[in-house]
């Protein structure tokens, strides 16, 4: 077991000004995909929003784009015929395009193109778009999904009756997940091994079949940034913003997103590295203090964005250099209960089997694996009613 260490390398996570990791490793794609490449008379949907079914954290550009930089956005629908293609302006972040529930190309960094993947069999499939990065930075940009000649877009799959939000830093992000090493400087960086569908949180909506959210920022924290960085800003900056590089950007929430479950793992940042002379707290009894208070409004604002029949798991985990994290975290949860909220409930993870072998000592795709397991069978204890 390698628990998240203060000396570990972690390079990246100080800065906090690019610390948008997850991007994709550069897998070889399957003979049948194309990306990207013209194809003869594309037939496209009526519009956009019509043809795509997403829960992420998107905004309508004035041309009718969606716009985007939370990782893990997903786009899904159904065409018919031997192709399909994908509208994209972005040239910062990693996608998949999965048919069928497989993935059948990588684009790294595309640009503005239509990735197109072909040679399918003629007949219905399912396509979903999937970001596999962060970009706090800038904005990616979506303008839908394109039938290959004799094809169409159908009607846009329904939504799941289940839905997670996940709220976090870069271990709910998938910040170098795919990496087999820590050292990332000499196999492509932290962009090209990560990706945020395979992050654990993904992993476990998969696992229910549940739509979902990734609102994670690598590098903030609740109160405190990774090494008490950019003390202007931390996690709650943001957590309100669809596009979080425009400042007081506000995402509207549709009447449609209530999720039956959130999970908040926001605490590694705050607490794995020691304080610093200059800091706001000059003792960890003061940080763990305004942590709690953060954390307690942080809850509130849950509440009343999400009312009073969605539960609310505070999360934490193991940190080598102090056990403050896990208690302060308990203690959260506990004096929620004390006030009537028994819905707010403390899930502690951990196991053997971590190697943290991702960039920086990040969870690996195997931690990820396991931490979802985990996760799905702390879930399955609650009385969920979905």
């Amino acid at each position: 077991m390698s628990p998240v260490s203060a000396a570990a390398p972690v390079s990246r996570r100080a800065l906090l000004t690019a610390t948008a990791a997850g991007v994709v490793t550069a897998v070889a794609s399957p003979a049948r995909a194309t990306a990207p490449a013209p194809a003869p008379s594309p037939r496209r949907a009526v519009g956009p929003w019509d043809q795509f079914h997403t829960v992420g954290r998107v905004k309508a550009a004035a041309d009718g784009a969606a716009q985007y930089t939370w990782p893990g956005i997903y786009f899904e629908a159904r065409f018919r015929g031997t192709g399909v293609g994908v509208a994209l302006d972005d040239y910062n972040n990693d996608y998949d395009i999965q048919i069928d529930g497989t993935t059948a190309t990588t684009l790294v960094t595309p640009g503005r193109t239509t990735a197109w993947v072909n040679g399918l069999a003629n007949t219905e499939h399912r396509v979903r778009l999937v970001k596999r990065t962060e970009s706090p930075w800038g904005a990616g940009r979506f303008s839908g999904f394109v039938a290959a000649s004799g094809g169409a877009i159908l009607a846009k799959p329904p939504a799941r009756s289940r839905q997670i939000e996940f709220i976090g830093d870069s271990f709910t992000a998938g910040y170098g997940n795919v990496s087999t090493t820590r050292d990332c400087s000499n196999n492509g960086g932290v962009n090209r091994n990560s990706n945020a569908g395979l992050a654990f949180g993904s992993l476990t909506a998969q696992n229910f079949n549940a739509d979902y959210q990734l609102n994670a920022y690598s590098g903030l924290g609740m109160v405190r940034n990774y090494n008490g960085g950019n003390a202007t800003v931390d996690f709650r900056t943001y957590y309100d913003r669809a596009l979080l590089n425009i400042d007081g950007d506000i995402w509207q929430k549709p009447d449609t997103w209530l999720p039956q479950v959130v999970v908040v793992g926001l605490g590694i940042n705050d607490f794995s590295t020691s304080l610093n002379g200059g800091e706001r707290w000059t003792t960890q009894d003061a940080l763990v203090a305004a942590y709690e208070s953060a954390y307690h409004g942080f809850l509130d604002r849950l509440r009343a964005r999400y009312g009073p029949s969605t539960y609310i798991v505070v999360s934490a985990t193991l940190l080598s250099n102090t056990t403050a994290f896990a208690q302060a975290a308990q203690r959260i949860v506990q004096e929620r209960n004390r006030r009537g909220d028994s819905l707010v409930r403390y899930w502690y993870y951990d196991d053997p089997g971590l190697d943290r072998l991702g960039c920086d000592w990040h969870p690996s795709l195997n931690d990820h694996r396991i931490v979802s397991r985990l996760l799905n069978s702390y879930l399955a204890t609650l009385p969920l009613r979905w």
